[in-house]
């Protein structure tokens, strides 16, 4: 049941996040933002949210660093809208599932293109 809960809270953080990121934070060193997943711990003090940012390796730490600063502004944020006794700390984390999705795709079209090429006519 405790698991159940959590999860529900994790989805609310992360719904929730995604909306102050994209109406309330005016960092220009955030770039382009997207909330992955959340997990939160069993007692729901801790949650550790997995953001990907489209762009380069600056990007990505100008966000991080952007997020970063901007924890205590979520936290209080996030506690007009849960209803909860405790709002989680928050952790910033870097998904890079989405790079490593595109890097795949990416080296198969060329595998696929090479073995076109390489085919004898």
């Amino acid at each position: 049941m405790a698991g159940h809960r959590m999860a529900r809270m994790a989805e609310e953080i992360k719904r929730e996040l995604a909306r102050l990121l994209r109406d309330e934070m005016k960092d220009p060193r955030l770039g382009f933002v997207s909330i992955t997943a959340v997990e939160v711990s069993g007692d729901g003090r801790h949650a550790k949210v997995y953001v990907s940012v489209m762009g380069d390796e600056s990007a990505r730490d100008n966000s991080q660093a952007a997020l970063k600063q901007a924890t205590g502004f979520l936290r209080t944020e996030l506690s007009k809208s849960l209803r909860v006794r405790y709002v989680p700390e928050l952790v910033f984390l870097s998904d890079l599932s989405i790079e490593r999705g595109t890097r795949i795709a990416r080296l198969l079209t060329e595998m696929e293109n090479h073995d076109d090429a390489e085919a004898p006519r």
